[in-house]
């Protein structure tokens, strides 16, 4: 007799990410032809080198870094990510309004497990995030999809019409996996309010904030004095200083959110890595300037990105932003097929709409997430030619 699986678990679909690395020691690639794996947005380059020395030099100088810590973080970390936070988005952020979470996963799904619990609903724009819907659907949570229109931009009075009793927050990803695109402030304040009218959490993870296309605050809801009422914040420093191994994201909320959070963390990791805090704050002290460089690339490389596909036939470019470029293909066949045939005809991996959808959702068989930010400008040209010419 098999043993009992949690049924949760067993309506939750795989892991996208481990499926499409399955296709590639099953699907051979064209011969001459590199691979470009355009699957998965995380950096491949190691941190600067600067502060893999730091790193280096703490392990081997500092016992701290190998012990457990606060539940809720590093304090020093705290104190200086709230006052970056506060000097980004010019409003009032204190250091026990901050907690350090082992990723900006982690730091939703602690979110979540303090919001909701079985039978209650949240709302999220689709296409979605996927391990944000993989998170709801194993914690017995719906997650209500909210369309979005042709420029992905969801609608404040759509939202409205899906609220019920059952509904505890509303999700948004700005600049957003796996669309690209930047929501905008005026968009950004509408559904804060729409929160606030219902007593619900406004839940925005900006993972990928610090390669926005604007220079100033990419919203002001954190300039509300009250802000913590409503609107929970979430980062990662993955992106950022290239720690995604290191596991290291932030909530910004209330202290009273935060104390439940805690409970989370506590039971969850203990305290995030120690190695990880320690280089995400010789990050926030140092890496300013080197930060303000590769966020100019990545705007290279979406300006390449957003050229070229609105260059490229039968392309339909839908958002292109921060990692991301998020479009229809041309293809008289489902976007599955579509992608193992560019990877076995072209080379290239890029992820279904489908992994990005309900499965209900008819619209995700047209369209594919194509994660460029590891491709530089020349890789990007040569992108188009293999999308032109896959047969």
């Amino acid at each position: 007799m098999p043993l009992p699986l949690n049924p949760a678990f067993a309506a939750t679909f795989p892991p996208p990410i481990p499926e499409a690395r399955r296709w590639l020691s099953e699907i051979p690639t064209p011969e001459g032809l590199a691979l470009m794996n355009l699957s998965q947005a995380a950096p491949v380059d190691p941190p600067p080198a600067a502060l893999r020395q730091a790193m280096a030099q703490a392990i081997e100088h500092d016992p701290s870094v190998h012990l457990y810590g606060p539940v809720l973080g590093n304090p020093a970390l705290r104190e200086r990510l709230a006052a970056r936070t506060q000097s980004l988005y010019r409003g009032t952020i204190l250091a026990d309004q901050i907690a350090l979470t082992s990723g900006c996963n982690q730091a939703f799904c602690a979110t979540i497990a303090t919001l909701a619990g079985p039978g209650d609903q949240v709302i999220v724009p689709t296409p979605w995030y996927f391990n944000h819907a993989m998170w709801l659907s194993m914690s017995g949570i719906k997650a209500v999809p909210l369309p979005t229109d042709a420029t992905l931009m969801p609608d404040v009075d759509a939202c409205a019409k899906l609220i019920t009793p059952r509904t505890k927050a509303l999700v948004l990803v700005s600049p957003n996996n796996p669309g690209g695109v930047e929501y905008p402030p005026i968009l950004l304040a509408s559904f804060a309010e729409l929160a606030a009218r219902n007593g619900l959490a406004l839940i925005v993870d900006e993972t990928y904030r610090d390669f926005h296309t604007q220079d100033g605050p990419p919203h002001a809801l954190f300039a509300n004095p009250d802000w913590d009422e409503t609107f929970i914040h979430l980062y990662s420093f993955s992106k950022a200083y290239r720690l995604t191994g290191h596991r290291v994201g932030a909530i910004a909320a209330s202290a009273a959110r935060l104390a439940e959070v805690e409970k989370f963390l506590d039971t969850m990791t203990i305290c995030v890595s120690g190695p990880g805090q320690m280089a995400a704050l010789w990050g926030l002290e140092n890496l300013a300037d080197w930060l303000a460089d590769e966020r100019l690339e990545i705007l290279r490389r979406r300006e390449a990105m957003t050229v070229g596909l609105r260059n490229l036939p039968g392309w339909n470019l839908m958002g292109c932003g921060a990692y991301f470029a998020y479009v229809r293909h041309p293809f008289d066949m489902p976007a599955p097929q579509a992608a193992k045939h560019l990877l076995a005809k072209a080379g290239v991996l890029m992820l279904p709409g489908t992994m990005f959808r309900p499965a209900t959702d008819p619209q995700g068989t047209q369209e594919m997430r194509i994660a460029f930010a590891n491709a530089d400008v020349p890789q990007i040209d040569a992108l188009m030619d293999r999308l032109r010419t896959p047969t």
